[in-house]
């Protein structure tokens, strides 16, 4: 990498960990850096994967006082993730690299459609909530867990949009405001990222400069995200998320 490569990755790492601490979605914002420096997708995937754990411990650690009373919740939901995100990234290792590119371009797809649809999202748990019709439980069931269970082998093969899919099935499901939610959020992605990551260090090919670069951006982004995220405004995070990946996804699709 050049020195403004380098210089980029840096700022991208940092901003994926406050936007990922906050709302998730930040390998929107890591991913087509990567892609620019010249990267092959499956590279940048690994690589950015490895990089951002920092983060996601960071963030869960911003968002303790949040986390009180949920132990016995996180650690339920954590075995799902723990077995999704393990499943996510076998088949990330194991699948051809051309059905990666493949199914990559979709996937970001997906993910900017849940980005830019989170506030309707939102909405609509909120009017159910308040409406009765679908009434929180303390560990919101079999369908919770399962639920999750999936998003997290998403999250172990490809992470974006993986933080707004968690708060969205635990808003539907689970009596607790957003805050503790999101908190809740972060462990999980902490404990997929690294799963995927202890596998990724053993049998996948990465880049080293980059992971060293995003974790050091993304564990200093995780503090930031979590001490003043409920300041930033989620329109302007929406919308750079949204831009940045629709450059990440025209550049797949050209490509």
């Amino acid at each position: 990498m050049t020195p403004w490569e380098m210089a980029a990755v840096l700022a991208a790492g940092t901003g994926a960990g406050a936007v990922n601490a906050v709302v998730g979605s930040g390998t929107l914002i890591t991913f087509p850096v990567l892609l620019a420096t010249g990267m092959p997708p499956v590279t940048a995937t690994v690589s950015n994967g490895l990089g951002l754990v920092p983060g996601s411990l960071t963030a869960a650690v911003g968002y303790r006082e949040e986390l009180r009373g949920q132990r016995r919740r996180v650690l339920l939901l954590g075995i799902g993730a723990v077995l999704g995100g393990l499943a996510g990234a076998v088949l990330l290792l194991t699948l051809p690299a051309s059905a990666f590119e493949r199914i990559v371009p979709v996937l970001v797809g997906l993910a900017l459609v849940l980005v830019a649809c989170q506030p309707w999202i939102a909405k609509r748990v909120r009017r159910r909530r308040e409406t009765g019709s679908s009434p929180g439980r303390r560990d919101g069931g079999p369908l919770l867990f399962t639920g999750l269970t999936l998003a997290s082998v998403y999250g172990g093969y490809f992470s974006a949009a993986q933080g707004i899919i968690y708060v969205s099935l635990m808003g539907m499901l689970l009596d607790e405001t957003l805050q503790r939610l999101n908190a809740v959020k972060n462990v999980l992605a902490a404990v997929v990222n690294t799963v995927a990551a202890v596998l990724f260090l053993f049998f996948a090919h990465f880049d080293w400069t980059a992971v060293l670069l995003i974790a050091a951006g993304s564990a200093l982004g995780g503090l930031i995200g979590a001490r003043t995220g409920r300041r930033f405004s989620p329109a302007v995070l929406r919308t750079l998320i949204v831009s940045v990946g629709t450059v990440a996804l025209v550049h797949l699709v050209l490509n």
